[in-house]
């Protein structure tokens, strides 16, 4: 993660810095990502710490927050973009009224990926879904508030998402004395 926002930044790619960036805290799916519009993001000039959407596979509201990190690399680039609440965050090059493409996120995960040596078929825009609530589950071993945070409905859809097995269990019960 810290080494892709480095490349990000050393080549000096504000609007995919934000990007991904955005995608790491929202935890959001690429095709929610793509669609989000400033409004979604933006309240009174500032970049929110939290807000909600509607994700676009479950059509269920899913809240999520945005530490400084993404709210500083946002500001900077919605100040360079420019645009009304109405304009999505992250616009296509060819149609600045529609948002870039899902294809075209991937393709750019997968840029980001290669530059930096890792293999392209490990990673895609699901991993970036998934970094931050692994990160979570690993620290804290709550699966609902995991559960919460992705929008998922049943948290069966978690463990499997999480790949959690017995060892992780066995590890939390380790931890915990009585």
């Amino acid at each position: 993660m810290w080494a892709i926002r480095f490349w990000l930044d050393s080549k000096k790619r504000m609007r995919d810095c934000a990007m991904f960036d955005f995608a790491i805290d929202s935890k959001l799916r690429g095709c929610d990502i793509v669609k989000i519009k400033i409004g979604d993001l933006v309240l009174g000039g500032r970049v929110r710490s939290r807000a909600i959407v509607v994700q676009q596979k479950t059509k269920r509201p899913v809240q999520f927050e945005l530490l400084d990190h993404a709210q500083a690399s946002l500001k900077a680039w919605l100040e360079r973009r420019g645009g009304a609440v109405t304009d999505y965050v992250f616009p296509s090059r060819i149609d600045h009224a529609k948002p870039i493409s899902t294809r075209q996120y991937a393709r750019l995960v997968e840029e980001w990926v290669n530059g930096v040596g890792l293999r392209r078929e490990d990673y895609g825009t699901h991993s970036l879904r998934r970094t931050k609530a692994a990160m979570i589950y690993k620290q804290t071993g709550n699966l609902r508030a995991v559960q919460i945070l992705l929008g998922h409905t049943k948290i069966e859809s978690t463990v499997r998402y999480l790949s959690v097995d017995v060892e992780d269990a066995l590890t939390l019960a380790e931890r915990t004395e009585i």
